[in-house]
């Protein structure tokens, strides 16, 4: 007998064309985590499903199936969907892929599911973009074992100093810095910057840099050398 699951709250967060009318559709659902569907006959121009499966849109959805890739059998809307324009509308993109690559199929992140949801409604009404996107990119790599501890050093459990450049060890954390590292600046972070990005404090434009620039490098060993489709359309 095949498990079915009713009606359970998700997020729409990829989706491609499947044989001639239907879709593979990715799901970021509260109790099961990412899910992947085949909604058959969701491309036919009769069908609900075409308006209704679109990302940034709350949805509850209804599967069956054992295998890898369920059966999508019902899905309707549970809200408006977050009105994204511009680059908020690439942001979301972005935050949609990173959950599509990162996350492992049917492992739940209840935490997760509510940040996703807070930071959409901050993409549609916070004036501020990148405190929203590294705030996700925090709780994300925390979610998944990757936390990144941006108040004290690796080696000896030193509070960060403002003072000091510190050198990025992935998934370590810091250590103080020494001259021969500035042979390789991008690995380099000023400490008043590290705890700026602690506090989300990123009104200085060098202070938001660095903490893009660290995410990235923090991000990036577990997407397995593949670039984001999401930043080369942020970057056009």
């Amino acid at each position: 007998m095949n498990p079915r699951i009713h009606l359970q709250p998700a997020w729409l967060i990829h989706r491609r064309p499947f044989r001639n009318t239907s879709l593979l559709v990715d799901f970021f659902s509260r109790d099961h985590g990412r899910i992947a569907t085949v909604a058959r006959g969701a491309r036919r121009g009769k069908s609900r499903l075409q308006g209704l499966l679109q990302p940034f849109r709350p949805l509850r959805v209804s599967w069956t199936g054992r295998g890898g890739i369920k059966t999508l059998t019902a899905a309707e809307s549970a809200g408006s969907a977050a009105k994204l324009a511009g680059e908020r509308l690439f942001s979301g993109f972005y935050i949609n892929e990173l959950l599509s690559r990162l996350l492992h199929d049917h492992v739940e992140h209840p935490n997760l599911f509510q940040a996703y949801r807070d930071t959409l409604k901050a993409l549609a009404t916070d004036p501020s973009l990148e405190p929203i996107l590294r705030r996700f990119e925090l709780e994300l790599l925390a979610e998944l074992g990757y936390a990144i501890n941006l108040q004290t050093e690796c080696r000896n459990d030193q509070l960060l100093c403002p003072h000091k450049p510190y050198r990025y060890l992935p998934d370590l954390g810091f250590e103080e810095a020494d001259p021969e590292d500035s042979n390789d600046p991008k690995r380099i972070f000023p400490g008043a910057h590290l705890l700026a990005l602690a506090r989300l404090d990123l009104e200085e434009p060098a202070a938001a840099a660095t903490a893009k620039r660290l995410l990235r490098q923090a991000l990036d060993p577990h997407l397995g050398g593949k670039p984001l489709h999401s930043r080369a359309l942020f970057a056009k």
